[in-house]
């Protein structure tokens, strides 16, 4: 009897120190920073999306995760669909993406909560699904504080035109409803246009075009993307002579989303007033971040994080949320800003 339990125990030590390096051959080649990771980037039709492929990119290149060949969605739902399915036949161990409509890629999802395959979102929360971790800043507090200073500078009167996102998209919603609660309750002498855009640079203008036929007395733009609405706005507004500096009879007051270069270029020669930036290198940052944590099989929880952020519960996994400082005059050459960091490096 003695012999055949040592002669099992000597077995089941070699059988675990064969496991335990197994493990670690496997976390060599899939995990620790070797699993693969699919990464979809939504879209490059926007300077902040076009910023955030950059990060993503130098992320890679840097070694941050190993990723598969990158794939861009193009806005397309059908596409990212597409693209998630080649994540997994090509053996992806994690997914990075960031769906445009947070409603249609719950079966996406739920196909890769099966197969154990982490995702993390970055921007959007999908409405359904497991997800690892969502990489977005408050969306609500873009819509309160944009009310809330535009309310202030127009001291509570006035005629506002509000260039709403895709209401498909958890951001459009979270923003539109926000601004409409907030201007509700705290200005209610500010009549406010919504005009839906579907995140259209194009659609947004001529909305815009009609609306000041019909309301010449506009005196504030509520932009939820400059990085689609800012050009097209501000080539209208020249056109109709309207593009007047802040301060100066007849301005209108602007304030956007997004915090990229131009805007900040918009707001120093005086053509808009105020952005909230939306930090695109922290988006691809903590992206990476959590797709090797997800790899590392590492967990978190609800609470203040090491990185100026702060992590709750949604119903479906985690949210990051990350800092998105308002941006106006007064601080728009901030060094700390990424858009002035970009500037920087090219």
């Amino acid at each position: 009897m003695r012999v055949r339990t040592t002669s099992a125990a000597a077995c089941a030590v070699l059988l675990a120190v064969t496991a335990l390096a197994g493990c670690n051959r496997e976390s060599s080649d899939d995990g620790a920073g070797g699993g693969k990771v699919g990464i979809d980037l939504p879209r490059s039709d926007s300077d902040f999306w076009n910023s955030y492929q950059n990060y993503i990119q130098k992320g890679v290149k840097g070694g941050e995760v190993k990723a598969l060949p990158l794939t861009n969605s193009q806005n397309d739902i059908g596409k990212l669909v597409a693209n998630v399915q080649t994540f997994t036949d090509q053996g992806a161990k994690a997914v990075v993406m960031a769906p445009q409509d947070t409603g249609a890629i719950a079966e996406s999802l739920s196909t890769l909560n099966e197969k154990k395959i982490p995702v993390i979102s970055v921007d959007t929360r999908p409405d359904k699904g497991d997800i690892y971790m969502v990489v977005r800043a408050d969306n609500k507090a873009y819509g309160t504080n944009a009310c809330k200073y535009l309310g202030q500078q127009l001291k509570g009167k006035g005629k506002v035109v509000e260039f709403q996102g895709d209401l498909s998209s958890i951001n459009g919603r979270d923003r539109s409803e926000a601004f409409k609660t907030c201007m509700d309750k705290d200005f209610p002498d500010i009549k406010v246009f919504e005009l839906a855009t579907d995140w259209k640079g194009d659609v947004a203008s001529a909305k815009l075009q009609s609306t000041l036929a019909a309301h010449p007395d506009i005196n504030g733009i509520y932009m939820q993307a400059g990085g689609v609405f800012l050009q097209p706005t501000l080539a209208l507004l020249e056109q109709k002579k309207l593009l007047k500096p802040a301060g100066s009879p007849g301005h209108i007051t602007i304030i956007s989303n997004d915090g990229i270069p131009e805007e900040f270029d918009a707001i120093k020669a005086g053509k808009i007033d105020a952005t909230i930036s939306q930090p695109a290198d922290l988006y691809a940052k903590y992206a990476l971040y959590y797709a090797k944590a997800a790899l590392d099989g590492k967990t978190f929880k609800e609470g203040p994080t090491d990185h100026d952020s702060n992590i709750i519960k949604i119903p479906n996994g985690l949210e990051d949320q990350l800092p998105a400082p308002l941006v106006t005059k007064d601080n728009v050459d901030d060094p700390k800003l990424w858009a002035n960091q970009l500037e920087k490096k090219s």
